[in-house]
């Protein structure tokens, strides 16, 4: 856009003005250029003549809608070509194909694509679309062989007899390779097969137990396909215009008809073992009272043995029975009582007792069968209550305690009970309630400190009774009644006291050897006492026994002890006190010294005194 202005030349005035506008006419100068020089993609070898392959797009920087603009696409060239299939495109950039593609035939396609433009002279420019074919399956697994016996023994599982093995054109290891499986003609479910992943055999085994007696043989077909549905193109005719005809089949969608996969069929022979004897009813509940009489007929379990080339014979054995209570017949299978049975007994689980039975063949090897019977007990009234402790104790500031009975029978042999103290307990001891399971038995004022035997009569719901004694210790104590624990607190000595009395006792037996050797001579001696010197002999065995212990008779231990040989005037002051000892009766006295000295530990402090008031 151009202005031009006429000024006058003596004042600079515009006169006039011209506006000039420049029209540029569009050469082609700028060529079509693609978003990118190479396109890869990758499409299934399934997909179907007609269907997108892909969109490729150029820009091209002349005037918009003017023919420098306008590009048209087209296809140059195609590697390789192939017979069964064929790219072509159309005027927006998208490429499709028609026919069938083969990944045999072709895994890769390149195709060169070029853009050009309508302008004078025409420019363009090219790009790269590689073409990756994704292997599908269009090849049947086909049936090669198999290697095995064929033959499995009846009763065994988890046994391979069999491998099939199968060839498969697809590339190796995909999911269009892989081969799957299935047993056709196996009505009991007695068989699976699995596929090796190596070799893509079909590894055929037994899962559930054969019965020889019910077939020697089992015909099995055996069918395979592959994990990736199976899917067929094939090209009938190339007309020049238009899609090509062509025969398509998908397993996934049905589409094209139906096609069967190979079939191989198998033949499997079954080997007879000896079979154990089968039971007719393996679990038995028959229900009985307890304490019923002994050979009390309780069940009769039949069993048969459907052997037919192995000898039949068998007999019936008891198996699990924890209490003893059972006898079984070992011809007839007939269980009886063997002792009274006892509702209330620890085997005894929800009044019921389970017991088992086995039928043992007589054939090589011996073969057993189970069955169970549940004994369902029914009750009777043979128990009485008891309480539940029979040593009770309470602080004398209290007036209440509990007692609980409990009965072994259930109801309605059991409680609630009634509960009665006998005896004179009036004015001291009382009941409130005495019906229940847990009564309040209340202490009056007139009881004292101390332990109290009580007599109770409890009786369950049906008037069964038993006399029980109830000791009750009334505590002087505030809350807790801790009597009891004070007690055995005092005499139990603690760590240190144990070790003061071990070394005082080493420390004694060291004293005693010294006095002993010293006084232990071959010659007797004479010890005089000079009454004038003011010295005084006092006698030292004054220690009392203790009371919690009993303290051995003189006499028992006569024969042990020394004798004592002393002479004693009435008058202390003028007396002579002699003492003879041999030899022999101080090694006696050594000996029974030991003897009280080192002894085990239920002996105490007491032992100490005793065996000093011997030796004094």
């Amino acid at each position: 856009m151009l202005q031009f202005k006429a000024r006058n030349v003596s004042n600079m005035a515009v006169d006039t003005q011209l506006g000039v506008e420049i029209h540029i006419s569009d050469i082609n100068d700028n060529r079509p250029r693609f978003e990118h020089d190479e396109y890869p993609i990758t499409i299934k070898e399934s997909q179907r003549q007609g269907a997108f392959v892909m969109t490729v797009l150029a820009r091209d920087l002349d005037k918009r809608g003017s023919p420098n603009s306008t590009i048209d696409y087209r296809i140059i060239s195609t590697t390789p070509i192939t017979q069964n299939a064929e790219f072509y495109m159309i005027e927006n950039g998208t490429i499709l194909f028609k026919g069938c593609l083969d990944y045999e035939k072709a895994q890769t396609y390149t195709i060169i694509v070029e853009a050009k433009d309508r302008g004078v002279p025409p420019l363009s420019s090219t790009c790269k679309v590689i073409i990756n074919v994704e292997d599908m399956n269009n090849h049947f697994p086909i049936f090669t062989g198999h290697t095995g016996t064929g033959r499995v023994k009846e009763r065994e599982t988890g046994q391979t007899f069999l491998r099939v093995q199968v060839d498969d054109k697809d590339s190796r290891g995909t999911s269009a390779w892989k081969a799957k499986y299935t047993i056709h003609g196996d009505t009991g479910k007695n068989f699976q097969i699995e596929t090796d992943s190596e070799t893509n055999e079909g590894i055929l085994s037994v899962v559930l137990a054969l019965d020889f007696e019910e077939g020697s043989v089992r015909n099995l077909s055996i069918s395979v396909e592959n994990e990736t549905p199976y899917f067929s193109c094939v090209v009938k005719e190339q007309p020049p215009r238009g899609p090509w005809k062509v025969d398509y089949f998908d397993s996934s969608s049905g589409q094209g008809g139906v096609v069967r996969s190979p079939m191989e069929k198998i033949s499997v022979s079954v080997e007879d073992v000896n079979d154990p004897p089968e039971f007719v009813c393996p679990l038995g509940d028959v229900t009985v009272e307890e304490n019923t009489e002994i050979g009390h007929l309780l069940e009769t379990f039949i069993a048969v043995d459907k052997d037919k080339t192995f000898n039949d014979d068998f007999v019936y054995l008891k198996g699990s029975d924890p209490a003893g209570w059972v006898n079984v017949g070992p011809q007839d299978g007939k269980i009886t009582t063997a002792k009274v049975i006892d509702r209330e007994s620890d085997y005894v689980k929800n009044n019921t007792y389970t017991i088992t039975l086995y039928a043992v063949s007589t054939g090589v090897p011996p073969m057993t069968g189970t069955a169970t019977l549940n004994i369902h007990l029914t009750d009777q009234n043979d128990n009485v209550p008891k309480l539940e402790s029979h040593m009770l104790t309470m602080c004398l500031s209290a007036s209440v305690v509990n007692i609980t009975a409990y009965d072994l029978d259930g109801d309605p042999y059991s409680g609630p009970f009634h509960f009665e103290l006998l005896g004179d307990i009036k004015g001291r001891w009382r009941l409130d309630p005495s019906f229940g399971r847990t009564v309040n038995l209340i202490k009056e004022e007139a009881v004292y400190a101390g332990s109290h035997k009580l007599l109770l009569k409890i009786s369950d719901a049906q008037g069964k009774f038993l006399q029980q004694n109830l000791t009750m210790t009334v505590c002087d104590c505030s809350t807790i009644p801790n009597c009891h624990a004070r007690r055995v607190t005092s005499v139990i000595p603690g760590g240190g006291t144990v070790g003061i009395v071990i070394a005082s006792l080493f420390l004694f037996l060291g004293v005693l050897l010294l006095v002993i050797f010293v006084s232990c001579g071959r010659h007797r001696t004479m010890f005089l006492v000079d009454p004038g010197s003011g010295a005084t002999l006092l006698k030292s065995n004054i220690e009392t026994p203790g009371t919690d212990c009993k303290v051995p008779d003189a006499q028992v231990i006569q024969n042990g002890r020394c004798h004592e040989a002393m002479s004693t005037q009435s008058n202390v002051k003028n007396s002579t006190f002699q003492q003879e000892v041999s030899e022999s009766s101080c090694i006696s006295q050594l000996r029974i010294t030991i003897k009280y000295l080192i002894s085990p530990a239920q002996h105490n402090f007491q032992h100490i005194m005793y065996s000093n008031t011997i030796l004094n």
